[in-house]
C-alpha cells in the first residue's frame, strides 16, 4: 500500500457513509437534507428571510431560493410579509411543514455528533484543522457546503 492509500480509503468510507445516511433520510422524509436544513433554519431564525436562511446554513442565496421554491411547491413553506416593511419577504412553515419537520430524524448523524462532543477540545480542533486541510488539498474551498453531512446540491459559492 502507498503512504496515502489509507487516507483515500478513509475519505471514501466517509463519503459512502454520508451518501447512505442522506439516502435513508430522504427515503424516510421525502425531502433532501438541504430542504430539511432550510426548514430547520426557518424554525430557528426569528422572521427568516431567504438571505438570513442562506447565511445561517452557509449556502448561496440562489441555492436557498431554489430549495424554498421546491418547499413552497410541496406545500411545506410559504412566503409571507411578517413585519411593517412591505419589501421584506419572510419564509414560514405551513402546518404540513411543521408536522414534517417535527417527524424528521436528526439532520446530523446522532452517533457522529455524540462521539464528537465526547472528544477533548484539542481533539475537536485537531480534527477540524486536519479535515479543513484535506478540503484545501482537494481544491474544495469554494464549494458551497452546509454544516451537515450530506451529498448533492453543492456548487460554487456566489462571489
Amino acid at each position: 500500500m502507498k503512504d496515502y492509500d489509507e487516507l483515500l480509503i478513509s475519505l471514501r468510507r466517509i463519503t459512502r457513509a454520508i451518501d447512505l445516511y442522506s439516502k435513508r433520510l430522504q427515503k424516510e422524509t421525502n425531502l433532501t437534507i438541504s430542504q430539511l436544513l432550510v426548514m430547520d433554519a426557518i424554525v430557528k431564525i426569528d422572521k427568516p428571510t431567504p438571505s438570513a436562511i442562506a447565511k445561517s446554513i452557509l449556502l448561496s442565496q440562489a441555492t436557498v431560493t431554489n430549495l424554498i421554491d421546491r418547499l413552497v411547491k410541496n406545500g411545506l413553506v410559504e412566503r409571507k410579509r411578517l413585519g411593517t416593511d412591505k419589501r421584506t419577504i419572510n419564509i414560514v412553515l405551513t402546518q404540513q411543514g411543521e408536522q414534517k419537520y417535527q417527524d424528521a430524524p436528526e439532520l446530523l448523524q446522532s452517533e457522529f455528533l455524540r462521539k464528537y462532543r465526547e472528544l477533548e477540545n484539542w481533539e475537536q480542533h485537531l480534527l477540524v484543522s486536519a479535515i479543513s486541510r484535506v478540503a484545501t488539498m482537494m481544491d474544495a474551498e469554494e464549494i458551497d457546503a452546509s454544516p451537515i453531512l450530506t451529498l448533492g446540491e453543492i456548487g460554487i459559492r456566489d462571489q
